[in-house]
């Protein structure tokens, strides 16, 4: 699930869905504040915002219930990750995860992504990714799609030199909207040199949920990666 903004507008999509559990409401009001980012004040460099050492930081948006995003922390301890998340239920799923394995690398905003990348110095992230988010499959929502020429060059200024944007879809359409950005992005460069750069996964990529429900459904994700220039 992403969240989505025409230019800086009203978020478009579902905040709150089934009812938290009393663990997960505690969760709110106890983990989720020592995690949050502040976005009032000034970022300075993002390796302070995490207790540990670490060597570049990363960014998810729209994180879901925070499957990719936990075990991608728990596998490079040595990365700092930011999820951002505006849904409530995903955002509890996220912190239940985060609680029981004691991952000290993560930091989170519960909100919209188009605040933390205004707020985020030049040039800061090693990477963002962008797992299966909402299609907005007809054509009058084409403009809440989260991929825009203006997000594109949001997440462009934020990234460093090489930096890459990850995007993954099993919806053919949204591929081809996606691609013909980044494409046409000055900040940006597709990497892919064979069909199979965007028919498997990158290194390392875990499975969420959403793609579980794809490959029962019987369709194809696409991987896209871009490359800061």
């Amino acid at each position: 699930m992403d969240e989505s903004r025409s230019g800086r507008g009203a978020f478009f999509g579902r905040r709150h869905g089934h009812k938290l559990s009393p663990r997960q409401a505690g969760l709110f009001e106890t983990l989720l504040p020592r995690l949050a980012l502040d976005l009032i004040a000034p970022p300075g460099e993002l390796a302070c915002l995490f207790p540990g050492l670490v060597d570049s930081v990363r960014l998810e948006i729209g994180f879901g219930g925070g499957e990719y995003l936990v075990a991608e922390a728990a596998q490079h301890p040595g990365t700092g990750f930011i999820g951002i998340e505006p849904f409530v239920n995903g955002m509890a799923k996220a912190l239940t995860a985060i609680g029981a394995r004691k991952l000290e690398n993560i930091r989170l905003h519960h909100g919209d992504a188009a605040d933390v990348l205004a707020w985020l110095p030049p040039a800061a992230l090693a990477g963002v990714d962008l797992a299966y988010p909402d299609p907005w499959p007809k054509r009058r929502h084409w403009k809440r799609r989260f991929v825009q020429d203006a997000s594109l060059a949001r997440i462009a200024r934020a990234l460093r030199p090489a930096g890459e944007f990850r995007f993954v879809t099993d919806i053919p359409d949204y591929a081809a909207w996606t691609l013909e950005r980044g494409l046409r992005s000055p900040d940006l460069a597709w990497t892919a040199t064979c069909a199979d750069d965007w028919r498997r996964p990158w290194p390392g990529f875990t499975g969420t949920r959403y793609q579980a429900k794809a490959n029962r459904e019987g369709r194809s994700p696409c991987y896209l990666i871009f490359r800061r220039r």
